[in-house]
């Protein structure tokens, strides 16, 4: 049996996936294979480094419990400046980014890591979905977490990668095609409860990513349901987070470990429509209008 673990992207809601994780720990899951996009490939690499052991998971909440957006989204009013007049391909460099990846990773290369591991990421000219499993680490993580207009694009060989969620968001793809029979997905969801629509261009541009990857991913794992065995960690629920508020990683870490305990704990998390786990949804606190209908 060859089991795979597929971390979606999400921004400061990749946290989450790190309660997931310890609950994977101590559930026995051992992966033969990674995949990650975006937020999810950071955590993915981390893992693929060192293994699905309680000692990466511990390192890795540290990592995420000290996280701002600062770190992630560096302020740099010339930038913002140069963006605006169009001389800039994003409101933010990846310096910052950068800077916590070489930090907390000693990998040079995707082909040395302990765990093997694919990188998703997205061909900013076609579209198409490009699956990164060799190479240097930073520049291949750099490119799934480049979300257009915020991060630059990096430039791999003679292509031009930004984050992998535009082109499908956890990417089952590569873990069905290799020959996991076994998936476990692990979601980042989005922000269910808001009562009032991000006010900033940036929080405006990953909110919106966030729900379009999230809807893909409900119907990507209802297209492989047949092909493999796939077990969805639901994430936190209701959650109403700011997408530049990285202050609350431990809680979303707590919320989401003791989630993931509860739905391992039946059947080991096996659900005949694993999809339903992570349906879209409202909550009775959100604005109403007869003209508007949720769908």
């Amino acid at each position: 049996m060859t089991t795979a673990i597929v971390l979606s992207g999400g921004t400061n809601l990749g946290a989450i996936q790190v309660g997931m994780l310890r609950a994977l720990v101590e559930h026995g899951v051992v992966p033969d294979l990674l995949v990650g996009t975006s937020a999810g490939a950071l955590n993915a690499a981390y893992i693929a480094e060192h293994g699905l052991t309680a000692d990466a998971v511990d390192g890795l909440e540290e990592i995420w419990r000290s996280l701002r957006a600062r770190d992630v989204f560096p302020p740099d009013p010339l930038r913002l400046l140069s963006a605006l007049r169009g001389r800039s391909p994003s409101l933010f460099d990846d310096t910052g980014l950068r800077r916590i990846v070489e930090n907390n990773l000693t990998l040079t290369g995707l082909e040395d890591t302990r765990v093997p591991l694919i990188v998703v990421t997205t061909d900013v000219l076609t579209g198409g979905e490009v699956d990164l499993g060799w190479g240097p680490v930073a520049d291949a993580l750099l490119a799934s977490s480049a979300i257009p207009g915020l991060l630059p694009p990096v430039h791999w060989h003679d292509r031009t990668l930004v984050d992998g969620g535009i082109a499908d968001n956890t990417s089952l793809a590569p873990a069905i095609t290799t020959g996991a029979d076994t998936v476990y997905v692990l979601p980042t969801g989005y922000s269910c409860a808001r009562t009032e629509p991000p006010q900033d261009a940036a929080g405006a541009v990953l909110h919106s990513m966030t729900l379009l990857v999230h809807k893909r991913l409900i119907q990507e794992i209802d297209d492989y349901a047949d092909a493999a065995e796939l077990i969805v960690l639901p994430p936190p629920c209701p959650l109403d987070l700011g997408a530049m508020d990285f202050g609350r990683a431990g809680d979303l870490i707590e919320e989401a470990h003791r989630e993931a305990v509860s739905v391992l704990a039946v059947d080991g998390g096996r659900r005949a429509h694993p999809s339903r786990l992570i349906a879209m949804h409202t909550h009775p606190a959100a604005p109403t209008s007869p003209d508007l209908v949720s769908r």
